[in-house]
């Protein structure tokens, strides 16, 4: 390791926020152990509890009709395709029904931008919801999503925002993020709202006192400079609102997809990434695995990289399916996976309060 990179190690660690031209160096230095380690002492630092946590939810894709179009997505299918579809309401409230059955108290609600819905089919679809199921969180449509949904109702962000959370939307996922600079956006998905309105949904979110996760998609046609660029953007945002619980990371699948010739990033690069992601998010308190693209082992290993959560069980994944990679779990195996690693599991709901008693 050099005595640049260890310098740079030991400021994070401190406690010092990295320049994004020392958080590059990070990024391109292929010390993963030191990388690692590192982390894991920010991690204990912000997490000195002997456990770690985990979810149960369920990703509920209430249509797969989207008009963005996005090179990177094998699920979506375009207005007017034959195996296009808008969820029916009986099964999607046997969906619900069967999360709550096996512990959870959340769904990820998301699908495309479909371009006929409208703003009160949401506040309908919400308030139904939230009538037949007042235990569940709506963790529900991504900042793309509210960005078309404003679009179509020719609203203010605020407005609509506004309307779903009184509807009964409670968080709001990371989702569609991908890699937030304008050159990689052009190249991946071209149709989709830009860097400055994800972030801009988000902030209106924030300001209107909701919470909710960030993400970054990585592993196509971005650099490491670009990967840099898109933990500052949120770091900034971060230090503006506060409004983010959580970041997770993950890398893209492309299975399936108009990327498909590219080489799929494997287990080094993804901890790599977020080892460094840890080290640079300051201002995040936690950071998730991501064991449904990377399997249980990684996921596992990503505990000792700057990871204090080991996300949800995820009873029902769709997107990261279609592109050809399915790992499946139980809440066993993720409760044994936590405890292997040294830790007690704990379960925890979408805003990191713990919701289990201790075992």
């Amino acid at each position: 390791m050099s005595s640049t990179i260890k310098k740079l190690l030991d400021k994070a660690v401190a406690g010092e926020r990295l320049e994004p031209e020392e958080g590059l160096q990070l990024l391109r230095s292929n010390d993963l152990a030191a990388l690692g380690r590192a982390a894991d002492a920010v991690t204990r630092r912000l997490h000195p509890q002997p456990y770690r946590t985990y979810n149960i939810d369920r990703n509920i894709n209430y249509t797969n009709i989207c008009k963005s179009g996005c090179r990177f997505c094998a699920f979506s299918r375009p207005p007017g395709h034959p195996e296009g579809y808008v969820i029916d309401r009986n099964e999607l409230y046997r969906k619900i029904q069967e999360t709550i059955d096996a512990g959870g108290d959340q769904i990820l609600l998301q699908g495309g931008l479909h371009p006929e819905l409208k703003l009160d089919w949401y506040e309908d679809l919400l308030r139904e919801i939230k009538r037949r199921f007042p235990q569940i969180n709506i963790h529900g449509f991504s900042p793309p999503e509210i960005d078309h949904l404003a679009g179509i109702a020719n609203l203010p962000l605020e407005t609509v925002l506004s309307r779903l959370k009184d509807a009964g939307l409670g968080s709001l996922p990371g989702g569609g993020a991908e890699i937030l600079v304008d050159r990689v956006r052009r190249a991946v998905s071209p149709h989709k709202g830009s860097p400055e309105r994800w972030l801009e949904v988000c902030r209106t979110w924030h300001a209107i006192g909701g919470r909710g996760s960030a993400t970054m998609m990585f592993g196509h046609v971005e650099t490491p400079a670009d990967r840099i660029e898109h933990l500052e953007r949120l770091r900034q945002l971060q230090d503006e609102t506060g409004g983010f619980t959580a970041f997770i990371c993950w890398t893209f699948q492309p299975g399936h997809t108009e990327l498909a010739g590219l080489p799929k990033a494997g287990a080094f690069e993804y901890l790599k990434t977020l080892a460094t992601s840890r080290l640079y998010l300051d201002n995040f308190t936690n950071l998730q695995a991501s064991w449904v693209t990377q399997g249980l082992k990684i996921g596992q290993m990503a505990l000792r990289f700057g990871a204090n959560d080991f996300g949800s069980l995820m009873i029902e994944e769709n997107v990261v399916a279609a592109a050809g990679t399915s790992f499946r779990t139980s809440e066993a195996e993720i409760r044994r996976a936590i405890a292997e690693a040294g830790y007690v599991p704990r379960r925890r709901n979408v805003f990191y309060e713990l919701v289990d008693a201790v075992s």
